[in-house]
């Protein structure tokens, strides 16, 4: 008889923010058969969605949101970050993080740049602020309106940036981009993913995974 291949099992995750990045992922990996908590500060505005969205599907506070999953995207407004850490951060400590906010900053000549300056990338800020969790970086280069329909009219053909420093939560990482619809590409470190940052060579460039190395200028 042919040998049986494993089944991975479903993730228990936690999406705080459901707004133009959150509520498109979830639904992907809702369709992926992981069971998907949207963090929110008023999960009652919520019901209706989650209750489309299946069984699997529940709204809740950004704490307890946290204490029923694994794995957490951070994809809030960049903005409102330190104020959300400041609520769950002791109770992401074991969990790996997926960071999806991006700093933005616009230069006195109107190009995108980093609010955190040269030197220090978004994934880098997290993994300090965090230091109990493994952080890791995806998502937030590619436009967010396009993460639903190119993850699903379009699956497995655009590629992602991704990066971490922890092997084992970058795995879950790309398992996660991958049940999203994209290919992921790793960059390396979190130290090393300038490129998914606000004026980054990736930021708001979508293109296949060769097209993601070729534009980092990572080989591979």
């Amino acid at each position: 008889m042919p040998e049986s291949k494993a089944v991975p099992t479903p993730l228990r995750i936690a999406v705080l923010g459901a707004g133009n990045i959150g509520r498109p992922l979830g639904r992907h990996w809702l369709a992926a058969g992981h069971t998907v908590t949207f963090g929110s500060r008023t999960p009652d505005r919520l019901a209706a969605l989650v209750e489309e969205w299946g069984e699997r599907a529940r709204a809740a506070a950004y704490p307890d949101a946290v204490d029923a999953s694994d794995v957490v995207l951070l994809s809030v407004p960049r903005p409102h970050l330190e104020e959300l850490l400041d609520q769950v951060a002791d109770r992401l400590t074991g969990k790996t993080v997926i960071d999806a906010t991006s700093p933005i900053g616009l230069s006195a000549d109107g190009l995108f740049l980093s609010e955190l300056g040269t030197g220090l990338t978004q994934g880098s800020w997290s993994a300090k602020r965090l230091p109990g969790s493994s952080v890791t970086r995806a998502f937030s280069h590619f436009p967010d309106e396009l993460l639903w329909s190119r993850g699903t009219r379009q699956r497995h053909f655009w590629g992602m940036a991704v990066a971490a420093d922890d092997e084992d939560a970058l795995r879950i990482t790309e398992r996660l981009v991958y049940d999203a619809g994209f290919i992921p590409v790793r960059l390396g470190g979190l130290d090393e993913s300038a490129a998914m940052e606000p004026g980054g060579a990736l930021f708001g460039y979508f293109s296949t995974a060769a097209g993601l190395r070729r534009a980092a200028g990572i080989g591979g």
